[in-house]
This record gives structure tokens, sequence and C-alpha cells, in this order.
């Protein structure tokens, strides 16, 4: 099944294709994308389940933006979020470390679906408080640590399901390419998206 970027990836596409054209010298926003199968998963499942996402950091407002498409679930969702931090990159499992029992507001009960949502990371709502303390206690700590295992690779996303309650399918975070490059891609992302929605 192939996923058609609409709604909320759409959105983050063109919010960060914007804020890139109007100050491209801004070195403090980050994008991380993000491919989620169940071969990711760990074990692997055997979901024909695909999804895309996008994750925005700015260190300096100090936010995280989570955009996500999905579809093709073989159960309907029960949780979503971020897991850091593996001990090697791109590999193994990680507590949780962003909000429980899920994102706010992330699609429960469905297949198939789109998510986006700002988290300030200076407060501890937007975590998991377990790797608070395990990060040192603090927003602060547990921010420097999920963005270190970020910039690492060792941090993926996750989408639990009823079929697949320890996860359906997940993706390693991958930094995007520096600011022209990720403005070129954000362009091309938007232009395959509305090219499979004319076809459909």
């Amino acid at each position: 099944m192939k996923i058609k970027l609409r709604g909320p990836l759409t959105a983050a596409l063109l919010l960060l294709a914007a804020s890139l054209a109007a100050g491209a010298a801004n070195a403090s926003i980050i994008a991380y994308s993000v491919d989620l199968n169940g071969l990711n998963e760990s074990p692997p499942t055997a979901s024909a389940g695909t999804g895309v996402g996008l994750v925005t950091i700015d260190d300096v407002a100090h936010t995280l933006i989570v955009s996500i498409n999905f579809a093709g679930l073989a159960g309907t969702t029960t949780a979503s979020h971020i897991h850091c931090c593996t001990a090697i990159a791109g590999t193994g499992n990680a507590g949780v470390a962003t909000e429980v029992p899920t994102f706010s507001g992330f699609p429960l009960g469905v297949s198939s679906g789109t998510y986006l949502n700002t988290y300030d990371l200076t407060l501890l709502a937007s975590y998991n408080l377990a790797f608070v303390t395990a990060q040192g206690g603090t927003a602060a700590s547990a921010e420097a640590a999920l963005l270190a295992g970020i910039a690492g690779g060792n941090t993926y996303l996750n989408i639990h399901s009823s079929v697949n309650p320890g996860g359906e399918i997940r993706g390693t975070l991958v930094r995007v390419p520096e600011p022209a490059s990720l403005g070129l891609l954000a362009l091309g992302l938007l232009g395959a998206g509305l090219r499979r929605r004319r076809s459909a």
C-alpha cells in the first residue's frame, strides 16, 4: 500500500520549506526523517503497514515537532512514541522517552492516519517520567539525553497496535540533509504527494 502525503505531513513539509527559505542560516533547526515498517521492529513483524515521519527540533526554542503519516496496519493503533536510547545506533530496543502512554492526540483505534504535534522540551509533561529519572531527574537533563540520542541514531519512533502490542512498525530517526538540500527534499516530497493524490 502506498502512503499518500497529505494533511499534517504536507503542512509540516510546507512549514519546514518556508522556514528554510526565510532563514536558511538558522542552524538551530534540525530535521530527522523516519521510515516506518515492520522489518524495523526488533524482532521484526510481518506487518504490511508503512509510514513516514518528520521530527523537527529547534534547539533554541526547545521544541520538537512530530509529524507522522501511516497506513495498512494489521491491527488498530494503541500507542506511539519515541524510544531512547539504544546501545547501538540503528538497532536494539530502548525505553520510551516521550510522554506515555502515547503522544497527545495520536489517533488511536485506527489502522491508518496522520498526526502532527509540537512538544515543549522544557516541560516534564513532554517526557516519560521514568526516562527523566534515568537521565538525572530534570527536564533539561532529559532534553539533553533525548537530543544526543536522536543525533547519534539511537532513537526510534514506534507505532504499537492491537495485533502487535510491542510495536507494529517503527523506524530510526535519520538526520535530513542540511538546509538547502532539506528545502529541496521537502518540496520533492510535497510534489510526490500531490502527484499520488492526482493519480488516486
